[in-house]
């Protein structure tokens, strides 16, 4: 078998497979999600369009699962790219379990990764605006998030469930975490002529997105995109445009960075009319 530059993508959604399409043709792509169902119907998408792509099942929220899909990934050959699109929402998981998969889950992979990545090899993390809108933590907090032992991330004071108000709390404090979580790997990603950002987005139409605009918190969303800058959410196909950049050669000065794609929502936060007591 010929070997091939392997990309792996992590969740089988909207944002992950649009940035597959951009940056995925001619390599050997292996896609896991906790749903194997998703993954085949994204894998048969993709391969009907010339690319080559192989479904895995896989929980973010498991080492050994992860380990599982670079083993099979390292069959193919050497990993050059990295898209991590996979996670829960607020409204999808209890507290804990968006702690174990988006926090843990993700500083996880990206270690996991980091062990194996090629050199000038590239890796991407989808974050969210969330990320942005709760108050700064403190410097001490913000390193314990970047440079904790991953065992050891579930333990820390600040991310124990008694402390978190609700899920969306939950998600931010995730979602924070992912951010200095690229910081800190991006040091050791470098050390093998490798690099890794995160990207931020607000509110992207996916059928995620389409579920929460009809559910209980639609107003919520609905009134967050039209009082944002932009007026609009935004598309999967946005997202990707910003990862293409990432993980081309136009980006190699770019690592351990956050890109916030979100039409100015949360300037629209702190600054606007999208400020809580507006």
């Amino acid at each position: 078998m010929s070997k091939k530059d392997v990309m792996i993508v992590t969740g089988a959604g909207q944002i992950s497979m649009a940035i597959a399409r951009r940056v995925g043709f001619g390599k050997k792509i292996v896609l896991g999600d906790k749903n194997i169902d998703n993954a085949k119907v994204t894998a048969e998408i993709m391969n009907n369009a010339g690319f080559d792509v192989e479904p895995v099942e896989m929980d973010l929220s498991s080492r050994e699962d992860i380990q599982g899909l670079i083993q099979k990934a390292q069959e193919y050959g050497e990993i050059k790219m990295l898209v991590n699109g996979a996670g829960v929402s607020p409204s999808q998981a209890p507290i804990e379990a968006i702690l174990k998969v988006d926090l843990y889950g993700t500083a996880v992979l990206l270690e996991e990764v980091g062990k194996v990545i090629a050199e000038g090899g590239v890796g991407v993390t989808i974050s969210s605006q969330s990320g942005h809108r709760m108050p700064q933590l403190l410097p001490g907090e913000d390193e314990q998030l970047a440079i904790t032992p991953t065992e050891e991330l579930l333990s820390l004071e600040i991310l124990q469930p008694a402390l978190i108000k609700d899920t969306l709390h939950a998600y931010q404090l995730a979602k924070r975490c992912n951010e200095k979580r690229v910081m800190g790997e991006a040091v050791k990603w470098g050390a093998k002529g490798a690099r890794i950002n995160s990207i931020s987005p607000g509110i992207i139409v996916t059928p995620l997105a389409i579920d929460e605009f009809n559910g209980p918190r639609g107003d919520f969303y609905k009134n967050m995109f039209a009082k944002c800058p932009a007026g609009r959410p935004g598309t999967a196909d946005e997202v990707a445009n910003v990862a293409e950049l990432l993980m081309s050669d136009k980006a190699a000065f770019i690592t351990g960075a956050d890109f916030l794609i979100d039409g100015g929502a949360t300037a629209s936060y702190f600054y606007g009319p999208l400020k809580p007591e507006a």
